[in-house]
């Protein structure tokens, strides 16, 4: 993580904070917004695999409230364990 440079550690936090609040609001309605589309694409180059990514944003559009809490939560989990195994990110806020 510390190899990172610094402005791509905020941008990396920030997209993760941005799609926690995606997680938090998903239940209420629709999160496939432009800031969370925004959050997904920077997060692509960092993420080794791009299905979580794909999988939130789908999940984001549906529908039905239960199956899209479910989607985005699986996908939010697996997009912060990939840039957690990669090294690019950690619970603590960049300094």
């Amino acid at each position: 993580m510390s190899t990172l440079p610094r402005h791509q550690r905020v941008v990396i936090a920030l997209s993760v904070h941005i799609l926690r609040t995606g997680v938090s609001r998903c239940s209420e309605g629709r999160v496939d917004v432009v800031e969370v589309r925004l959050a997904l694409r920077s997060l692509l180059p960092h993420c080794p695999e791009r299905w979580p990514l794909m999988l939130y944003w789908d999940a984001a559009s549906q529908t039905n409230d239960i199956g899209r809490a479910q989607g985005v939560t699986a996908a939010f989990n697996g997009i912060v364990r990939q840039l957690r195994k990669a090294g690019r990110y950690e619970d603590i806020p960049p300094l």
